[in-house]
């Protein structure tokens, strides 16, 4: 069976923020402020921080990651979900049709989502290059091998294709800690 190989980095719980929202929490005319740069090209945690509001509880502290996207979008594990007290779905990044939303507070001012909240589908960003290099097409579904003691299978990773990205594989938190991996590890993909 064919396989290769990526880097797994696991994402804590962020909020990425339309322009519109980041100067309504942040202050008129506010850009926000890179402290680090992420795996994917010209994407980066900034400084500016926010709290979500849900119906049973708030969660302060929650980081902000640009550039500033045409609508906001908040990414949770699912032990999040249970504090702030909402049932988001499982979705590909900016598929946020249908999905719930919440009250976000920032230093300058509070915004209403009426959606935008997901728990992040697993998934390896690839250039269109390295799609073509393993047969594979944006949105197929490949499994993932985790070795050690908590090892296992992970199931039906999305597979993103654009030239904007850069090879990696995301999970959230929750899975990283079920399986016992760190960033950087390096994972095993199966080609069927």
């Amino acid at each position: 069976m064919a396989s290769f190989m990526v880097t797994v980095g696991i994402s804590n719980r962020h909020i990425h923020l339309s322009q519109q929202h980041i100067e309504e929490l942040f202050g008129a005319g506010h850009t926000l402020t890179r402290t680090k740069d992420l795996s994917q090209p010209g994407q980066f945690a900034c400084e500016e921080t926010v709290t979500l509001v849900g119906s049973k509880g708030s969660m302060p502290g929650v980081r902000v990651l640009g550039p500033a996207r045409k609508a906001s979008q908040v990414e949770l594990a699912a032990t999040d979900t249970f504090k702030l007290g909402i049932k988001p779905p499982v979705r590909d990044s900016g598929k946020i049709e249908g999905t719930p939303g919440l009250d976000v507070e920032g230093p300058m001012g509070k915004v209403h989502m009426d959606e935008g909240v997901i728990i992040a589908a697993r998934h390896i960003h690839m250039t269109p290059e390295d799609a073509s290099k393993h047969s594979l097409n944006d949105g197929d579904h490949v499994r993932v091998v985790v070795p050690g003691v908590r090892g296992g299978i992970l199931e039906h990773v999305l597979i993103r294709v654009s030239s904007n990205y850069a090879l990696d594989m995301h999970i959230d938190t929750d899975e990283g800690n079920a399986f016992g991996l760190a960033n950087g590890m390096q994972l095993e993909v199966l080609l069927d």
